[in-house]
């Protein structure tokens, strides 16, 4: 078991893509991290090793957010290995299999996308909120954070898209419902709404968007770096922000500035 002063957090979906970003940025920052994803462990024991080169503890633990019985699986082993949790960032999520118009979109494309993306996130909130509660009722030096990895499409409509936007702008409403929630516990609540980045999710569409890109979709006419990503979730659990429980950070290049 770690330390008791030593810091864990759980990035679900973070063996990949954004996860990964937010990953690395905290293992260096010194914290033992838990990676969580549905991928088998061989699948993932590269990126696993590289985070441990970064010199914390590293653990890998597969399961589904979307299920009820994953997740509190998941936490148990969590607490066996750790003892403690500081940390959540729920990053895990899905896009549609298919861009489909709204006329022609399946209730089972939308189950699975609001189950990982939205009912996933908000229920494994619950169970890693009562844990923090427990710690912070254990001791009043005790600092818990929750980031939730929305999209710039919890506020800009895509209609070929409609239950990721949907899942996304639910994502939005769960960070002001769990901040309002869990501020008498000192718990600090957080959304990262990032915009155009370069990951498995985005490979499908490349070149559309590097077109739009090229014609101002965003004032940073260039992708995110998930590197940037993780710098912005570090610095929401850092400790050097306080007084701003409920705030979304916008990491998208400008591309939701309101402009003329």
């Amino acid at each position: 078991m770690s330390a008791s002063n030593e810091r864990v957090a759980l990035i679900t979906g973070g063996s990949r893509g954004l996860g990964l970003g937010i990953a690395q940025q905290l293992a260096a920052d010194g914290f033992n991290v838990a990676i969580n994803g549905r991928r088998p462990s061989n699948d993932v024991a590269e990126n696993i090793e590289r985070l441990r080169a970064l010199g914390g503890e590293v653990e890998y633990f597969r399961a589904d957010v979307s299920d009820a019985a994953s997740r509190q699986q998941m936490v148990d082993e969590l607490r066996s290995r750790f003892g403690r949790i500081n940390v959540l960032v729920n990053n895990a999520g899905v896009a549609p299999d298919a861009r489909t118009d709204l006329l022609d979109a399946s209730e089972e494309s939308f189950d699975r996308v609001l189950g990982t993306n939205l009912k996933g996130p908000y229920f494994l909130t619950q169970l890693i909120a009562k844990w923090m509660i427990e710690q912070r009722q254990a001791s009043e030096s005790f600092n818990g954070n929750i980031v939730n990895v929305s999209s710039v499409s919890a506020e800009l409509a895509s209609i070929n898209r409609g239950d990721y936007c949907i899942s996304k702008a639910g994502v939005s409403m769960a960070t002001k419902l769990w901040a309002m929630r869990l501020a008498e516990y000192a718990i600090q609540v957080y959304e990262v709404r990032p915009g155009i980045f370069q990951t498995d999710m985005t490979a499908s569409v490349k070149e559309d968007y590097e077109r739009l890109l090229s014609d101002g979709l965003a004032l940073e006419s260039r992708w995110g770096d998930p590197a940037e990503l993780g710098r912005a979730v570090s610095l929401l659990v850092g400790g050097k922000l306080s007084y701003a429980t409920g705030n979304v950070l916008r990491v998208d290049g400008g591309m939701t500035l309101p402009r003329l």
